[in-house]
């Protein structure tokens, strides 16, 4: 009991690498399924379903009622940023390259994170920093580029769009968990990620609004297969997964829990080749390893 009292933080960010594991085989599914923009909002109001009876039951209120406005102002631009620019991009990456290199290349979010600090907040950057970073874009290019043939210029073999799309994800991820810790301070995480979700599904009524896809959104819940993965989306996702990363970086420094949440794209591998059978290469896991290796070293 002592042990998990002393290191809870981590211990939180360990699950949230599980969960995120789920939550992306589950989403990349569900995206095949009904479309990334119909997955996104409902996976958010789902999560907010699950959210409002777990703090209805915890705390005896429905909604985040007891937050101070500085919670709403920074969790809102947090909810804003992560969910709606940043899972927009990710959801759409999934459907192009997969839930696996998506998640392998979301390993650039610590370094990301570290440099948007560096950047709006003047935090310096190491040695280590500069190590880790290279290590971890090595790790990706690892994984991404391959030969034809021995001799051979090396070859993109994932398309570079979804890359990019991926990309995108990843700099929203890291902006999100930035103005996530000004906005978090001693507030309940469960009721902080209830903020956030708040802000993302009224960020997309606006986006499907002006994008003209409601009859999509619609025909996408009558879908059940496509409901059921994006039920189980957002059980592990945006009501576990995220309120367990808040639970990591309240309890524990950020550097720490943005490391071992990274571990993704290595959980991901063994249900990718068991559940579905793709096949992984050793350029591949070796890229994944040298990647994750990279974000921990970033943070020593």
């Amino acid at each position: 009991m002592a042990f998990i009292e002393s290191h809870l933080g981590e211990l939180a960010a360990l699950l949230t690498a599980l969960f995120w594991t789920i939550t992306s085989l589950s989403f990349e599914s569900a995206s095949f399924k009904i479309g990334s923009v119909a997955v996104n909002i409902l996976r958010l109001v789902i999560g907010m379903i699950f959210l409002s009876i777990y703090t209805f039951i915890r705390r005896g209120l429905i909604l985040p009622f007891d937050a101070s406005s500085e919670n709403w102002i920074w969790l809102t631009l947090s909810g804003l940023v992560g969910f709606v620019f940043g899972d927009l991009f990710l959801f759409k990456s999934y459907t192009m390259i997969g839930s696996r290199f998506s998640m392998l290349i979301m390993t650039l979010v610590p370094p990301i994170t570290a440099l948007l600090g560096f950047i709006i907040l003047g935090e310096r950057l190491t040695f280590f920093h500069y190590i880790g970073m290279t290590m971890t874009f090595s790790g990706i290019a690892m994984a991404v580029f391959s030969r034809a043939g021995r001799g051979e210029k090396l070859i993109l073999k994932l398309s570079s769009k979804g890359i990019l799309y991926a990309f995108g994800g990843a700099v929203g991820q890291a902006l999100g968990l930035v103005l996530s810790k000004f906005g978090l301070a001693d507030y309940d995480p469960f009721a902080a990620t209830q903020i956030r979700i708040i802000a993302g599904i009224f960020g997309f009524i606006l986006l499907i609004s002006v994008l003209k896809r409601w009859r999509n959104v619609i025909k996408a819940t009558r879908d059940r297969e496509g409901m059921l993965f994006t039920t189980i989306g957002a059980f592990f996702g945006p009501f576990l997964g995220v309120s367990f990363s808040l639970i990591a970086v309240k309890f524990t420094e950020a550097g720490i829990a943005s490391t071992i949440m990274a571990l993704v794209p290595v959980f991901i591998i063994l249900p990718a080749v068991v559940l579905y059978k793709q096949k992984v290469t050793l350029p591949e896991l070796l890229g994944a390893v040298v990647s994750v290796s990279g974000v921990a070293l970033f943070f020593l």
